[in-house]
């Protein structure tokens, strides 16, 4: 359960840290708060964050659930794949927008996949039971 957690607390940090680096492009378009439009760069780096957020409230709770009734080895696996496919999100959104589709993909599917598990795992403890 160990590796789960630190999937788990490091999707938190890559959290965090898009939340810096939309602070430091604000910072850098001049835009003030509350203002979230008015700067291309600002307004891709911002998606990243929101979509992240998005995508995280799904990811957390199906990471955990799933690693109550699979392998550490497969669910924390399947974490990491989401943890690189939202670098590449973000790399990508940030410097076309139009290219963010693998990102898009290797975070999400893993996160649909966390959601079958985390669904799967206890139908089979009841049945089983």
């Amino acid at each position: 359960m160990e590796y789960i957690e630190l999937v788990g607390a490091l999707a938190v940090l890559q959290f965090f840290f898009f939340g810096f680096m939309t602070g430091s492009a604000r910072r850098k378009s001049g835009l003030k708060a509350p203002a979230v439009t008015g700067d291309a760069g600002f307004e891709r780096m911002y998606r990243v964050q929101t979509n992240t957020l998005e995508t995280l409230v799904a990811f957390l709770p199906a990471l955990f659930i799933a690693g109550n009734h699979w392998p550490s080895a497969l669910v924390s696996g399947i974490g990491v794949i989401y943890l690189v496919g939202r670098f590449i999100y973000w790399r990508a959104y940030i410097s076309n927008s139009e290219s963010r589709g693998l990102g898009f993909m290797l975070s999400i599917l893993p996160t649909f996949v966390l959601i079958a598990l985390a669904i799967l795992g206890p139908l089979i403890s009841v049945a089983n039971a």
